[in-house]
């Protein structure tokens, strides 16, 4: 009898983001990745441009971002697993291509590391590109999943979570990263999955033994078209109902809420703990889908508490959909922009300005 060795405990690994994130994609089964070098991302396409080809799969820095993400609509047609990477004025220019496969129902995984605005900006990490995510920044009444990862590890997860989101509703899926999560290293045990893919017989493959196949967004007949967007519609709204994620932490007391994603939540973690401390019961909504917004989640957190305050690596970006979900509870905001990052003694004293505005006592 052969004895069953227990297979090594997984150790941490020091990871950088950008990095984990190729990784992840490589470990995902990604078939076909197309970028163009721009900071604060270029690691990960470096990362794809050694791994991909040792793979014997498809690596190729286009020309310019409009050029990677072209060749990336043409290759999710075929049903191929695709990623395409960049940072903020690299997505600016995929905005028709975006709208294109929209329209097309192609499913594509786009990750947006985050710098500064507007313009070329800055290579310094912000969160200025939320309503360009999550709003749809192409033309056409469209909508796309948006993620948006707090620390390296959730990023590893959610590129797995995005192709799978991509594929069940053939459309693109943006994972939504700042600079800081694209460029910090911290200890990581990847928990690796491969994504459900199934392209269900609409992909492109070429015509032999089979009846014509189209991929196109272009509908000529007012008619046609605005049955497809009213099938898009739909598509959404099961999308908002299945697909809406979100963390919270310290709630259950809690009498003033910050809500915050990505790197501002782990500035936020640190300001809650000094405000505890103070004798303010602060607490973290985080939301992990950016769209759909957790509405419904944010509106009953709200409901027992006295203030919301929005942090954000921005100019206040989510504080309108914090505002629409949460009804008549006061909101305030906190934000620093153009590369620079909220302090938690910052955030801490916006919490004591929004509790004293509303009426209570720190």
């Amino acid at each position: 009898m052969t004895a069953t060795i227990p297979a090594a405990p997984s150790r941490p690994r020091l990871m950088k983001g950008n990095e984990a994130m190729a990784d992840a994609a490589i470990e995902a089964g990604c078939d076909a990745y197309f970028g163009y070098p721009i900071t604060p991302q270029a690691e990960l396409l470096e990362r794809m441009a050694r791994r991909m080809p040792e793979l014997g799969r498809v690596f190729v820095q286009a020309e310019s971002e409009i050029g990677a993400i072209n060749m990336g609509l043409g290759a999710a047609a075929t049903g191929a697993k695709v990623l395409v990477s960049t940072s903020s004025p690299g997505m600016s220019l995929m905005a028709e291509a975006m709208s294109y496969m929209a329209g097309s129902e192609l499913p594509i995984l786009l990750i947006n590391v985050m710098r500064g605005g507007p313009g070329l900006g800055s290579i310094g990490p912000s969160q200025s590109d939320y309503f360009q995510a999550t709003k749809g920044h192409g033309h056409g009444d469209y909508r796309v999943p948006v993620l948006a990862p707090a620390s390296i590890a959730e990023a590893v997860a959610l590129v797995a979570d995005g192709f799978e989101i991509a594929a069940r509703y053939r459309t693109p899926v943006i994972l939504l990263a700042d600079g800081i999560m694209g460029q910090a290293m911290e200890p990581v045990v990847p928990e690796y999955r491969t994504p459900i893919w199934d392209t269900k017989g609409w992909e492109l493959t070429g015509a032999a033994g089979r009846a014509p196949r189209v991929v196109r967004s272009l509908h000529l007949f007012p008619e046609e078209l605005e049955r497809h967007n009213i099938q898009l519609q739909a598509k959404y709204a099961a999308i908002a109902e299945r697909e809406t994620r979100w963390a919270g932490e310290e709630l259950d007391d809690a009498e003033i809420v910050i809500v915050a994603y990505g790197t501002a939540a782990r500035v936020a973690r640190t300001a809650i703990e000094r405000a505890r401390a103070g004798g303010l019961r602060a607490g973290l909504f985080r939301p992990i889908s950016l769209w759909p917004f957790p509405s419904r989640a944010l509106a009953a957190v709200a409901a027992n508490a006295r203030a919301m305050v929005v942090v954000e690596l921005s100019a206040g970006q989510m504080v309108e959909d914090v505002r629409l979900a949460v009804d008549r509870t006061p909101v305030f905001f906190h934000g620093r922009t153009g590369g620079m990052v909220p302090t938690p003694r910052e955030v801490v004293d916006r919490l004591r300005i929004a509790w004293a505005l509303t009426g209570a006592r720190a």
